[in-house]
């Protein structure tokens, strides 16, 4: 079923859902405005700001698709010419100020709005992760509490130790996000699976993935530390004056038995890859900051051809978006 933009109506209707009604005030703030709760206190509240990813540069450029991807999905994405889209590129935490080059900036981030023929936008939200840390919005909340907990004063095992413990994903799928030399030389990752629904109703879970053209250029964490704290936020705006960033962008097919409900499990390398077409990068916004203040990602925004599969953690994102958009937007 085609979605379309999910704008501040959206917004609004999905928190007025989530609000307790008027006898239930006693009630706990749902998992979503917890999670935004939760990342205030590690980060800060910056208002105006995204709760997370609160660094970012905001990009124009246009996606053009390939032969094979109108095969396997119906979406009008992949039927015709090629379309606007906004790219937004980040550094993770919700700290505005974060040096591009730390190592806490990991994972980057690339979230793209489509803006399709009829009218339409899609959505796709990507990050430098080959996996998630955790497989549920309240395990995710979880995991932020216990880092919260966490600081250097407290007793061993501390709370993020004994969160790990039984969590492994959270230990090593940070280790799978390394700093690039560029916003442009990054690959990123759809941790989500989403469905293909072709013209006769097959239907393929698959996970997105953009690979630079100019290919993946990592830098060490003495590399990075010489760098200056804007470096990518101030690169990537001359970069693509020059010359386009290219991105060629891929659906990673699951076979049967690969989970698509669990985002700490990548499927295997040797899953087939289709070639979906090419992201072309070509400008920088104007005005940065003010464009990315009104600009909301969510990974349900989706076209007909393509739907949400039964990972838990795409509801969860949405939730969480919301609520921090809201906030944001106060």
């Amino acid at each position: 079923m085609r979605q379309t933009n999910i704008g501040r109506a959206f917004v609004a209707s999905l928190l007025l859902a989530l609000t307790p009604s008027l006898p239930a005030f006693a009630e706990e703030p749902s998992t979503a405005e917890q999670t935004i709760d939760v990342m205030n206190k590690l980060f800060g509240k910056h208002p105006s700001l995204r709760a997370n990813h609160a660094k970012g540069v905001v990009a124009e450029g246009s996606f053009t698709p390939s032969p094979e991807a109108a095969k396997i999905s119906k979406a009008s994405l992949f039927q015709g010419p090629a379309v606007p889209v906004t790219i937004r590129f980040s550094d993770a935490t919700g700290v505005p100020t974060i040096a591009d080059g730390a190592a806490n900036a990991n994972p980057h981030g690339m979230a793209l709005k489509f803006k399709l023929s009829d009218g339409s936008e899609m959505d796709v939200v990507v990050n430098a992760l080959k996996f998630f840390p955790v497989a549920t919005g309240e395990e995710f909340r979880d995991l932020l509490r216990a880092a919260a907990e966490s600081g250097p004063d407290a007793a061993h095992p501390t709370a993020l130790e004994s969160f790990t413990a039984s969590h492994p994903a959270a230990v090593t799928a940070g280790k799978t996000a390394k700093t690039p030399s560029s916003f442009a030389r990054q690959t990123y990752n759809g941790v989500n699976a989403f469905i293909f629904v072709d013209k006769d109703g097959k239907r393929q879970p698959f996970r997105f993935r953009f690979v630079p053209a100019d290919g993946e250029e990592i830098l060490t964490s003495e590399e990075a530390a010489k760098r200056g704290p804007n470096y990518l936020m101030n690169e990537i705006g001359p970069r693509i004056a020059r010359e386009p960033a290219r991105f060629r962008v891929l659906a990673q097919l699951a076979e049967p038995g690969d989970p698509t409900n669990d985002a700490t499990k990548p499927w295997p390398d040797d899953r087939k890859t289709v070639d979906l077409g090419t992201l072309t990068v070509t400008k920088a916004v104007a005005d940065s900051a003010s464009a990315e203040k009104a600009l909301l990602f969510m990974p349900n925004a989706l076209t007909d051809g393509i739907e949400v599969s039964d990972d838990p953690l795409i509801d969860a994102r949405v939730q969480a978006y919301a609520v921090s958009f809201s906030r944001r937007s106060q």
